[in-house]
């Protein structure tokens, strides 16, 4: 049985996990949200105006009063700055699983920021919420968040042919997950 417990701040060596505030939405501008990169390889839609990401944030703030809500904008300890996001944005009760899914602006590519934060995720999945499998995926030809997902110990799953059509194509999303048994027994204590 799940143990949902809404999203809760969660620090790591370099960053704050935490709910979004409206204050966010100039670094998310800034940032993610209006990158046409970043936001196609999460199948997201761009946000141009500052209104358009009010209106995102308030689907956002008004969720965290659900308990079985899990969305996390991701701060850099160093700067504060909000510089992306991580989320369980499936979660399904009956078979005890969720799916993580992540951006990061891309001047913070490359530094391990989202292998952090996804760690972190998985942690407070199995340890608080109490999921019996976690799942992740990412589109064939993003290389960068494949070798997130196995710096973090997914294991793959398979791929789903022809699943997005981006780009006037069709593109595979390659499924990996992660079972709690397997997070208990890599756990380094």
């Amino acid at each position: 049985m799940l143990t949902h417990c809404g999203t809760r701040e969660i620090e790591t060596d370099r960053l704050y996990l935490r709910p979004f505030r409206y204050k966010d939405d100039d670094d998310m501008l800034k940032y993610w949200i209006s990158d046409p990169k970043i936001q196609s390889m999460i199948s997201e839609p761009i946000y141009s105006t500052k209104e358009e990401v009010r209106e995102l944030l308030e689907k956002y703030i008004s969720s965290y009063q659900n308990d079985d809500y899990y969305r996390w904008a991701v701060a850099e300890k160093d700067s504060l700055d909000c510089i992306g996001q991580i989320a369980v944005y499936l979660v399904n009760d009956k078979n005890h699983w969720g799916v993580i899914e992540y951006c990061i602006g891309s001047q913070f590519h490359r530094k391990g920021y989202a292998t952090e934060a996804t760690k972190a995720v998985i942690d407070f999945s199995f340890e608080r919420v109490n999921f019996h499998k976690i799942e992740v995926c990412h589109k064939e030809h993003n290389i960068a968040s494949k070798g997130v997902i196995q710096k973090c110990g997914f294991t793959y799953e398979g791929t789903l042919r022809d699943y997005f059509y981006m780009d006037d194509r069709y593109v595979n999303k390659c499924v990996y997950s992660m079972l709690k048994s397997e997070w208990e027994s890599n756990r380094v204590e």
